[in-house]
């Protein structure tokens, strides 16, 4: 395989200056993406004939676009070759395989080791080094590379053949369920995005975020805020976010007033936000629905106001940092009147109504999406901007490449899950994160935080994500079940599955059962059961839907902290992004987006110690509206700012009124406590911000 550094290819038309057959490259991605709607819909295939058809074509466009070179070569004219070769050969050699009762024969070899290093190959073009060095390595334990290890990670080793037919051939495989997540519910909704923006909803959004900010101190940054996350909720990409929308936000920040590593801040943090924002959230949502079993629906509805909270809290900063450089409000000319963009732009939202609707009638998000490309050409036709064939066209070539790496990417990561379960090394990992954890949820929080630090450096968000959740999820998961079972324990709660369960790990129990306990003596019965035995007096004695409550937030928690890589330095990617469009120093720009986006680490403690995620519709209010004040307490101490300057004794009592009203159940005293601190330092602040001089 070819071994030189990638270039993304960029010129005219889809896929660069040079290449001869650009038109028909062209017309192959539209095939592509139109086949991918066609089998979605209705058109019922096996699962690896799709999955092989899905990585071929989508790899055959991505060898053309990440070159080894100016333009494509000979390596890549072989490379298109073997995919044609292997993928028809997969399918043709399937049947007989399993008639042979799964024994290889050297074409068999032949074909599963090409696809492998194939996959490979493309997640390097696409991703870099580390994800085609991590299937390398597992791949080597797999097949017994640590047979000669002592302690918890010797494994014998299976069989080569062994280990490439699970690669390959069944449902946890490089064609499998992740797979299946890839060519389904991602794609369609990448298309999706796709038929929204060139129906001009993307233009439409920001015209009516430009409308309101003009009449609100600080608008542009707001802009900037509002328009990311709504259009994050399209494309789910916070690169992407970055690259459209702040090529037009950035410079109205800068123009209002903003210095530029704070309109690059500002943009970058939005942008990656936009990846928390339901409904599409990347893949972050179909993911999480796999992972858990539970709905779509129920995921992007825990998701929503925790996503708000997080763009509310960017709202502050731009609104305290508009105060202190004493902006004003930009000229109404700068943007059309509200109404008139609403008059322009309302049949835009029919598309995100039809999906929402059919959504909440339970309807499959594929389903969904299909109708809501529909909705979206039709809503085009009552606007300026009718979408008639080519522009059809143009959505399914835009939507069929721009899912090229993302699809790359999740293929590849379905093996590395496969190794993973298969050995054990992810049980084995998760066991030892709980053995350095202890039975402190925090520090299991801390320790995954720095995983997720550390795996995006190399890793892109959704690999980093998926790689988290098999290793870390079922660790935070018993964490948050050992608290609630403490919980239950202390308040007497037993029945007679939860009794049994507790007295095969603590005998002597029995007289302490039913009675009321304290935190120490229940934390003792639980610490002594195993992790099976705990797992069984939580499906006994707790509601269902708080433990499904609580697997989500453990996997809310993952994905929201594995988000960390595009604004925290050293690899920035949005921030660095937004840095090359303010004109300022990327690090200077990482930084100060790190700042902004604290939401991602301070958040993800609310899912772990609140009923944010796991709780019922208005005890995630209670905790998000208390939650914002504190957030704002906290803008306002890391700005020394709130309606006027704070000096460092007004700025650790902010600290203070924080805490109390971020810190899970305090009671109503402590959050009294933080509110009349809060108020009476912004009444202090304000005070001090007429005083002459």
């Amino acid at each position: 395989m070819n071994r030189a550094p990638v270039q993304e290819v960029s010129a005219p038309g889809l896929y660069g200056q040079g290449w001869p057959d650009n038109r028909a490259l062209t017309a192959l991605a539209a095939v592509v993406g139109m086949a991918h709607v066609v089998i979605n819909l209705g058109l019922m295939l096996p699962d690896l004939w799709v999955g092989v058809f899905h990585f071929a074509s989508l790899a055959l466009l991505g060898i053309t676009r990440y070159s080894s070179g100016p333009r494509p070569g000979w390596p890549e004219g072989l490379m298109a070759g073997a995919l044609l070769v292997v993928a028809v050969g997969l399918i043709w050699r399937e049947a007989s395989l399993y008639a042979r009762g799964l024994v290889y024969q050297p074409l068999d070899w032949l074909l599963s080791v090409a696809v492998v290093m194939l996959v490979m190959e493309m997640a390097r073009r696409t991703a870099g080094w580390l994800i085609p060095a991590l299937m390398l390595l597992l791949l080597a334990f797999a097949t017994g590379w640590a047979s000669g290890w002592a302690g918890v990670f010797a494994f014998p080793g299976l069989a080569a053949d062994t280990v490439l037919f699970r690669a390959v051939y069944t449902s946890e495989g490089l064609f499998g369920t992740i797979a299946r997540i890839s060519w389904s519910v991602v794609f369609m909704f990448v298309l999706l995005g796709a038929f929204l923006v060139r129906s001009g909803a993307g233009d439409f959004i920001l015209a009516l975020a430009r409308a309101v900010a003009g009449r609100i101190t600080g608008g542009p940054g707001l802009v900037a805020v509002g328009a990311s996350g709504l259009m994050g909720s399209i494309t789910g990409s916070a690169v992407a976010n970055t690259a459209s929308t702040g090529v037009i936000t950035i410079p109205l920040m800068k123009r209002a007033g903003f210095p530029p590593r704070f309109a690059g801040g500002v943009e970058a943090a939005a942008s990656t936000g936009g990846q928390l924002m339901p409904p599409v959230m990347g893949a972050g949502a179909f993911l999480m629905a796999n992972f858990t079993g539970l709905s779509y629906l129920a995921i992007i509805s825990a998701a929503l106001i925790p996503a708000l909270l997080y763009f509310a809290s960017l709202a502050l900063f731009v609104r305290v940092r508009a105060s202190r450089l004493g902006l004003v409000p930009v000229p109404e000319s700068d943007g059309v009147p509200i109404g008139q963009a609403l008059a322009r732009g309302w049949p835009l939202l029919l598309p995100l109504a039809v999906l929402v609707g059919l959504l909440m009638a339970g309807y499959t998000p594929v389903f969904a999406a299909g109708w809501a490309m529909l909705a979206a050409v039709a809503g085009s036709w009552l606007t300026g901007q009718r979408m008639g064939l080519a522009a059809i066209v143009e959505a399914l070539v835009t939507g069929t490449r721009a899912m090229v790496p993302t699809a790359m990417l999740l293929i590849a990561v379905g093996l590395v899950v496969n190794v993973l379960t298969t050995t054990g090394i992810g049980n084995t990992l998760s066991i030892m994160i709980g053995q350095w954890a202890g039975a402190s949820l925090l520090i299991a929080l801390l320790l995954v935080a720095l995983a997720s630090l550390v795996l995006g450096m190399g890793l892109p968000v959704t690999a980093a994500y998926i790689v988290l959740a098999a290793v870390s999820a079922p660790t935070l998961y018993g964490l948050m079940v050992q608290a609630e079972l403490v919980q239950a324990l202390m308040a007497g709660q037993v029945n007679d599955l939860a009794r049994e369960a507790i007295l095969l790990a603590e005998p002597s129990a029995a007289a302490l059962l039913g009675q009321t306990l304290s935190a120490d003596q229940a934390q003792a019965l639980v610490l002594a059961m195993t992790p099976e035995l705990q797992r069984s007096a939580a499906e006994a004695l707790l509601d269902p839907a708080l433990l499904a409550g609580s697997l989500l937030a453990a996997h809310m928690i993952i994905f929201w902290l594995s988000q960390d890589s595009n604004v925290t330095p050293p690899v920035a990617l949005a921030a660095f992004t937004a840095a090359g469009i303010a004109g300022e120093k990327p690090m200077a720009t990482g930084f100060t987006a790190w700042k902004l986006a604290k939401g991602l680490y301070l958040i993800p403690l609310l899912f772990a110690y609140t009923p944010l995620i796991s709780g019922s519709w208005s005890e995630a209010l209670h905790v998000a509206v208390f939650a914002l004040f504190g957030l704002y307490a906290l803008v306002g101490l890391l700005e020394g700012w709130l309606e006027g300057p704070l000096g460092w004794p007004q700025r650790l009592l902010l600290a203070v009124a924080g805490i109390c009203l971020l810190w899970p159940d305090p009671g109503v005293v402590v959050r009294g406590i933080g509110l009349v601190l809060l108020i009476a330092l912004w009444l202090s602040s304000r005070i001090g911000a007429r005083r002459p001089g």
